[in-house]
């Protein structure tokens, strides 16, 4: 009954509330429908009568990722500390602690100047990619994106007074390196707690151990995608149904879009991504830029003591993580006072002053009144494939002694450039029903509406990669985007039928409606009945709405400067639309101050004003030519 008392206006309202109510933003989508897809929870409809429990991922981790920033005096962050749980089984296997000034937070990266200033900046991506973890890469400043001022140049107590924002934006970029690395990696939740922010992730697409998976495999060849598509459809009795049926025999065009992009690529390798001491050990030196010393015992003179005899133990573990760029990898010498014992995961390798191959005593006296030396040169890289591998140094001693083994790296630096082109315009040019429409190539518009425009871009030099990987490339062309014109079906299409709609027209009046239909004999049936339109809903004029501003320090980032700093103002305001609620009152937000009460407010002339603004100073700052 009380479904009935509605009107079709209040079902609608109420349908449109609990639908808003349920996705109205990021936070209502994220709480209702991401969170509990990905964790197994249940996903209610809108009306809340009925739920169900997808299953979209294989492993999730209550905590995947734990982020704790620690400001500095200067305003920097002084101390950052990054937990991720990489295979999400619960505990967290991979621990990186930053200690260098970030005075300055980026969607996907950040800067880290000299401390409480903007001088000696640096440009910082985050990056997950490869065997080395997560890691923050040098780049250009215009290769990061949404960048603002934290530290003590900018204002005071910036990032406390700002923590959950701060932290957000930290997260939102480490997060997006790893699902970027690991294209199966989902973030589910994410929740802050004073100056640490978590986040719940899940593991979608794929049960499989490795990222390159069948589902995610287009990323890196997207031509397959069109020919797969081909195929599936092909041998799908649906598709193909439809592909027989009268409404497919028709000619139709459909637009395509696509694009042509050469990519460059280039690997700029650090010495610990290739070989790196991950315990034990007392010290790791780099005599060269391509070498790397790995030492271990005790090589002070009678540092250990022995009584009769007595075994020491020193052990290292190494980590093997790109065997492809380790050139070497030797013995290079070793020495003890009295016996010495070099094993590699168990296995004895070497050993002095005569063969000592067991785990008890020396098969001779123990004291030898003097130190024995070696220099092998042992090979040791096939016995270190990729992984870890324990360095094990037994040495036996009496009365006093000292122990010492010295273990060298040849490393391949090279930065390894690469380069391709991805087309994926192929089938479309070879497809004789597809006619190339619209071309942009490097932003310059060469073929517009089927029409060359006469236009050729230059060749351009571009420069790839930082530091000692910098590359410079001059190529014709770097991006192409086409849209493609393509008929499919035969050329014709069939007349629509319009006698019935054209006798309906013509007949009818406002008070009484005619119609013919065919009936199943094949006959004509024509018929005339009264009608009348249902009663017109009063609409408001418009959706009352109210225009408020909040103040915010102008702490976005340039190219040389905050901008704060070229500024006769370093604050601003944030503007801010709401719709009115029932009674007709504002409903601001903290910190906002009201500037229009609500009504129908048309700030249409401000806004063009604003956009023809910035086109024309982007006009200005590039040589370009555009009719007017």
């Amino acid at each position: 009954m009380l479904a009935q008392a509605q009107t079709v206006e209040d079902r609608a309202r109420a349908a449109a509330a609990a639908s808003r109510s349920k996705s109205s933003d990021s936070d209502a989508i994220t709480g209702n429908y991401l969170s509990p897809g990905l964790s197994g929870g249940a996903i209610a409809s809108v009306d809340g009568k009925s739920s169900f429990s997808p299953r979209l991922s294989c492993a999730s981790s209550a905590t995947m990722l734990e982020i704790m920033v620690q400001p500095a005096p200067s305003g920097d962050i002084g101390r950052l500390s990054i937990s991720r749980d990489k295979d999400l089984d619960g505990s967290f296997d991979d621990n990186v602690l930053m200690t260098q000034p970030i005075s300055g937070i980026c969607a996907n990266g950040v800067i880290s100047c000299q401390a409480g200033s903007w001088n000696g900046c640096r440009s910082l991506a985050w990056d997950a990619k490869g065997s080395a973890g997560l890691r923050l890469v040098e780049v250009t400043l215009p290769e990061l994106s949404g960048c603002y001022c934290i530290n003590n140049s900018c204002g005071s107590n910036l990032v406390n007074a700002n923590l959950e924002t701060v932290l957000k934006d930290l997260g939102g970029g480490v997060a997006g390196a790893i699902t970027t690395a690991d294209p199966r990696i989902g973030i589910a939740q994410a929740h802050t707690d004073g100056p640490v922010i978590r986040y719940v992730g899940a593991q979608t697409t794929s049960c499989t151990t490795q990222a390159d998976v069948a589902q995610v495999s287009y990323r890196s060849e997207p031509a397959q995608m069109s020919d797969d598509a081909f195929n599936v459809a092909r041998s799908n009795s649906i598709f193909q149904a439809l592909a027989g049926s009268p409404a497919a025999s028709g000619r139709t065009l459909e637009s395509r879009s696509c694009s042509i992009v050469r990519e460059i690529e280039i690997e700029e390798p650090e010495p610990e991504t290739i070989i790196a001491r991950a315990g034990g050990g007392y010290a790791t030196t780099q005599p060269t830029a391509t070498q790397l010393r790995f030492l271990m015992g005790s090589p002070v003179d009678d540092s250990l003591k022995g009584g009769r005899c007595t075994i020491h133990d020193f052990r290292m573990t190494l980590d093997i993580r790109d065997v492809g760029r380790l050139r070497s990898l030797r013995l290079n010498s070793f020495f003890a006072d009295d016996w010495v014992q070099l094993r590699i995961d168990g296995v004895t390798i070497a050993s002095g002053p005569s063969s000592w191959t067991g785990d008890g005593l020396p098969p001779g006296n123990c004291e030898r009144k003097e130190t024995y030396r070696a220099a092998p040169m042992i090979d040791l890289k096939p016995l270190m494939p990729a992984g870890l591998h324990e360095v094990w140094l037994r040495v036996a001693v009496a009365d006093e002694g000292e122990a010492y083994a010295e273990i060298e790296a040849d490393l391949d630096l090279e930065c390894h450039p690469s380069e391709r082109l991805v087309d994926m315009c192929a089938s479309l040019a070879q497809a004789d029903a597809c006619r190339l429409v619209d071309e942009n190539v490097d932003d310059v518009v060469t073929i517009r509406n089927g029409i060359a425009t006469g236009f050729t871009p230059l060749a351009q030099t571009r420069q790839f990669g930082t530091g000692r990987c910098s590359y410079q490339y001059a190529r014709d062309f770097f991006s192409k985007q086409r849209r493609y014109s393509c008929t499919i079906g035969d050329g014709t299409l069939p007349q629509p039928d319009l006698s019935r709609g054209a006798y309906i027209i013509d007949r009818s009046t406002e008070t009484m409606l005619a119609d013919r239909v065919v009936g199943k004999d094949g006959t004509p049936l024509e018929t005339r009945r009264s009608f009348s339109l249902p009663p017109r809903v009063a609409v408001p004029v418009c959706e009352p709405v109210c225009k408020t501003r909040a103040p915010k320090a102008n702490d976005a980032i340039g190219q040389t400067a905050p901008v704060a700093s070229l500024q006769t103002n370093p604050s601003g305001y944030d503007s801010f639309y709401h719709s009115c609620d029932a009674t007709g009152q504002c409903p601001m937000g903290p910190g906002e101050e009201l500037v229009t009460a609500c009504g129908c407010l048309d700030d249409f002339p401000e806004a063009v004003t604003m956009m023809q603004s910035l086109r024309l100073a982007g006009a200005d700052l590039s040589c370009n030519m555009e009719a007017r």
